[in-house]
């Protein structure tokens, strides 16, 4: 068996552009690169910059641009060295890339708890330009100035990493507008992008910026990891009594959990079971058997039905962070992006997986346990059991291995089908037992089935709109949403097909709401009520109309990149809205 091979150059400083002396490197690892390739090797060729360290920060500064864009432009030149100089590297890194901190937070993570990294006092000779440090024999004077006698580089002493405060306390946001305005004149000195960013207006609107009060109890003045040089003052009267601080503490868990599940988004789910609820009074009601509803299963089914959605929204986190995809998304808001919980490290990706697991077994519990007060059997043949296997299919197979419907093209339909048919279907099966008795030929499915399509197609166009922000980090790790498939990718993700679809989609969906109503008319299926829930439809006109002009924003290219994919939030919101008040309407009109 041939061995493998991992070559690589090294990892330039873009601290200036490229010089012969990175040609001659890059080239001497090309040549091995091929060689070891003729010779039957599996070989990974890597070359790239490394943007971090104070060589790099005074270039910065020298240039008078920020270390990012300054470090943007000079990787560039590297790149385009590979290219000129024909190299056969496979990869080219950036280590500001995410996917390069993952590795290291990882690497990191591990020696940590191997206790391979401690915070040390160090101090010397140190050359920034070598970025090495030297004994007192490997300097020497000139004209005033210490330099290294091997490069002739300027030194000076350092001491890194020994003392600072220590600040212990609780930390709050500022809300009250007075108190953010004082706040910002405190301020001593800022930088332009810190007003930038804090004067920006879109930015306070949407809370993506604010200010933060430290509350102290105990400041001190420390050498960190050793020992305790002094305490400055205490403030006892800040203390929280230790009743008060456990109920902060759970209240934090409860709203890291809320976060997590993505708690807001289950209307999603409530809208389904309530449409299939109210099919199930309207046929209860006919057959003059009202007094046999049960809210005991209601409420079972709607709290199954909330579990198997947290299960889908948990594994969807976890998996779209296995695969990169949420990582390397740079636009993250509450409508996309995934929880980050993971990314901000505010749960271990297990303690999200825990979580999915946890959910989908509260569902099964919770199915299995309403198939046998149906059938008699916890295993009995019914419409339930099947419509968990399919329903669990759904939430675990949308992102998790190996079935990725969502990374295969296969996940809008996953939503329709889960959130309409599905849950429409199952709660009206199990609601209208006393009518069929577990008799599949006196089970009205078709009326579940007329009134579950709008639902479907609504709450699918909640995830399509969503995908927007998205498509071009889903796109870079092969996650073929239908809105990448449809989308033209020249460069820049353009969106003008997805949004036609997502137009088609919506009036497609109120279509059948209107054909609900018509069909009571003509047959005994559907309800005259149902145009009440056309009602929404003003609220669409005004969808579309916010996406048209965004769409205008997002294809310019002098529009700022970080700050447009958040100006799409509003139709996100109103998606969330037009599914929601049609879901409710739609219910109302079978109830009554």
């Amino acid at each position: 068996m041939k061995d493998n091979f991992y070559i690589t150059t090294p990892i330039y400083y873009p601290s200036a552009k490229p010089h012969m002396g990175h040609a001659y490197s890059s080239i001497v690892a090309d040549f091995f690169a091929r060689l070891k390739r003729i010779q039957g090797h599996q070989v990974f060729f890597l070359t790239g910059t490394d943007e971090h360290g104070q060589k790099i920060q005074r270039a910065a500064e020298k240039s008078n641009k920020d270390p990012l864009k300054f470090c943007d432009e000079i990787s560039e030149t590297f790149r385009n060295l590979s290219s000129i100089l024909n190299l056969s590297n496979d990869d080219f890194i950036r280590t500001t890339e995410k996917r390069h901190a993952s590795a290291v937070t990882n690497l990191w993570n591990i020696l940590e708890k191997k206790k391979e990294i401690y915070l040390s006092k160090y101090s010397g000779w140190y050359s920034v330009s070598d970025e090495a440090f030297y004994n007192e024999d490997e300097i020497e004077d000139l004209e005033g100035k210490k330099i290294s006698k091997s490069s002739g580089s300027p030194v000076e002493w350092v001491e890194e990493g020994i003392r600072g405060l220590q600040i212990d306390g609780e930390c709050y946001k500022i809300k009250d507008e007075d108190e953010k305005e004082k706040a910002y004149e405190m301020v001593l000195s800022t930088t332009e992008a810190f007003k930038e960013y804090m004067e920006d207006e879109f930015l306070k609107k949407n809370d993506v910026v604010g200010y933060y009060r430290i509350k102290p109890t105990t400041v001190k003045y420390v050498d960190f990891y050793q020992e305790e040089q002094f305490e400055w003052k205490t403030y006892p009267a800040n203390r929280t009594s230790a009743v008060k601080f456990a109920f902060k503490l759970a209240l934090k868990r409860v709203g890291l959990w809320l976060r997590t599940v993505r708690a807001p988004f289950l209307t999603a789910t409530i809208a389904p079971i309530l449409i299939g609820a109210s099919v199930a009074w309207s046929d209860l009601k006919s057959e003059n058997l009202n007094s046999t509803w049960s809210w005991n299963m209601f409420w079972l089914v709607l709290g199954g039905a909330c579990l198997a959605q947290i299960a889908t929204n948990a594994s969807n986190d976890y998996f779209d962070h296995t695969s990169n995809a949420d990582e390397i998304n740079k636009v993250a808001s509450p409508f996309n992006g995934g929880s980050r919980v993971i990314q901000v490290g505010l749960m271990t990706p297990g303690q999200v997986l825990l979580t999915a697991l946890v959910s989908i077994i509260g569902t099964v519990g919770i199915g299995l346990y309403i198939n046998q007060q149906i059938s008699g059997f916890v295993f009995g043949n019914t419409p339930i059991l099947w419509t968990g296997i399919i329903g669990t299919f759904l939430a675990l197979g949308y992102t998790g291995d190996p079935i990725r419907l969502g990374y295969k093209g296969f996940g809008e339909i996953a939503i329709a089908l889960g959130f309409g048919p599905v849950m429409v279907m199952g709660a009206h099966y199990v609601l209208t037992a006393p009518i069929h008795n577990n008799d599949l030929s006196l089970w009205n499915w078709a009326e579940a089935l007329i009134a579950s399509v709008p639902i479907a197609l609504l709450v699918m166009l909640i995830v399509w709109i969503n995908q927007f922000q998205d498509a071009p980090s889903d796109a870079a790790v092969g996650k073929n949403t239908w809105v990448v498939r449809t989308a033209v990718n020249d460069g820049w993700m353009r969106l003008e097909k997805p949004l036609s679809l997502y137009k088609q989609f919506m009036i497609e969906a109120f279509a059948s709401v209107a054909l609900i109503g018509i069909l009571s008319f003509f047959t005994d299926f559907g309800t005259v009520y149902a145009f009440i829930a056309l009602l929404p439809l003003g609220l669409v006109w005004k969808a579309f109309k916010m996406a048209d002009d965004w769409m205008v924003k997002w294809n310019d290219p002098e529009a700022d990149r970080q700050k447009v994919p958040y100006e799409l939030l509003l139709v996100n919101v109103s998606t969330i809205g037009i599914h929601f008040l049609t879901g409710i309407l739609l219910a109302v009109a079978y109830f009554i």
